[in-house]
């Protein structure tokens, strides 16, 4: 099983912005977890604050991996290029978020992803991932 994820914009930053809201742990630290958790998945990592590398590796891994975790970051509400690389490729998608999108700022309920998706998961923290790991096993 070849699972890859894709973080968008600020997410890098995972335990050193905003800890209130995204927590103390970096994404580097659950990476490990992840592969500790799901040993007979191959993962594949990428992150990026910009659209179009996003939207390249969407394309790069739509066809060959078995499924994609995305978390486009504020991208979610703004790219409607993301949304349309989505819909281009064979692998199912499923959109995660660590905060809950719908209990935030008014302009974060919109999703270009979403509708593309095969399902959402928003706000579990980074917990989200883990069951998003689960959904394609």
């Amino acid at each position: 099983m070849r699972i890859a994820i894709i973080n968008g914009p600020n997410l890098n930053l995972l335990g050193k912005r905003e800890t209130t809201i995204y927590g103390e742990e970096s994404f580097e630290s659950y990476q490990q977890l992840l592969k500790g958790k799901f040993p007979k998945v191959e993962f594949s990592f990428f992150q990026s604050n910009i659209e179009g590398e996003l939207v390249n590796e969407i394309q790069r891994v739509g066809f060959s991996f078995d499924g994609i975790i995305i978390n486009p970051g504020g991208y979610t509400h703004t790219s409607v290029a993301i949304g349309d690389a989505i819909a281009a490729v064979t692998a199912k998608v499923i959109e995660v978020h660590i905060s809950n999108i719908f209990g935030r700022e008014e302009f974060r309920k919109l999703s270009h992803v979403s509708a593309r998706a095969v399902g959402v998961i928003s706000g579990l923290g980074l917990k989200g991932y883990e069951l998003a790991v689960g959904y394609f096993l």
